[in-house]
């Protein structure tokens, strides 16, 4: 929507060519702008009939058509003002965007658990942004799992999503059902950000803490996010339940960010 409005501003202003990003600021690219069209790199594009606010649109081939699904649930990229994108289900957002970029968001979250020549467990990969860096920092290996197939098309369409690599290992699949199969201290290093806990219970079990204990290698770091979430409403602390949960399944804790660090005794 926004690049749209600026090449419509663009042309009305008797611009035949102009500077953008076509990528979510990832890069930016020179188009050409007439009144019957727009093109890029010898494609011409038509105009778009209809752009929605918060709505981020890909070329099929044969028409520009929203970022979004619905299969069980509806889910949909969000532009963010940043440029890396956000993602939504059902209209709940699943990546902080409030304060920060969701991309500069996991960059930090990934620092504190020191990437560099680890073997990662990412347990629900969304768009991919905690993989990213940490491949950018130097991990050995990324083991990845996302659930949904759905968030997967995301990714592919999303910019600033890693695409599987050698050292991204990228499986579609509940992370609870293949855990079972990673090796006794099989990694050095575990990103754990679920589903908030009301439709994602199990990944907040003692019996899946347990299990990421024994694949935690000792004195491995763990950053589990948590938000805050019902603690207005119902005096229910999310963090610190995790945080006792944590301890009981070996790990020293400390509340960081809007989320638990946790490393294994």
């Amino acid at each position: 929507m926004k690049v749209y409005e600026q090449m419509r501003a663009a042309l009305a202003a008797g611009a035949s060519a102009m500077q953008c990003s076509l990528d979510l600021e990832r890069s930016r690219t020179e188009v050409a702008l007439a009144e019957a069209e727009w093109s890029w790199e010898g494609t011409r594009y038509p105009w778009p009939a209809v752009m929605k606010d918060r709505t981020i649109y890909y070329w099929t081939g044969a028409a520009f058509e929203p970022v979004s699904r619905y299969t069980s649930a509806l889910l949909k990229l969000v532009p963010t003002d940043w440029g890396p994108p956000t993602f939504e289900i059902d209209g709940i957002k699943m990546l902080p965007t409030a304060k920060t970029s969701p991309y500069e968001d996991a960059r930090q979250k990934v620092g504190w658990i020191q990437p560099r020549g680890k073997v990662i467990l990412d347990t629900c990969g969304g768009l991919g942004y905690y993989a990213a860096w940490c491949l950018q920092g130097g991990a050995a290996e990324v083991l990845s799992f996302e659930k949904s197939p759905d968030v997967l098309w995301l990714r592919t369409l999303n910019p600033w999503s890693p695409q599987p690599s050698g050292a991204l290992r990228l499986t579609q699949g509940d992370v609870t059902a293949h855990i079972g199969k990673i090796a006794a201290a099989g990694v050095e290093a575990i990103l754990h950000d679920p589903p908030r806990f009301g439709i994602a219970g199990e990944l907040y079990s003692q019996t899946f803490y347990d299990e990421l204990a024994r694949v935690l290698a000792r004195k491995g770091r763990l950053f589990h996010y948590t938000g805050s979430p019902n603690k207005l409403t119902s005096g229910r602390d999310v963090p610190l339940e995790v945080a006792n949960r944590l301890r009981h399944a070996g790990f020293n804790t400390e509340l960081r960010g809007d989320g638990v660090l946790a490393t294994k005794k």
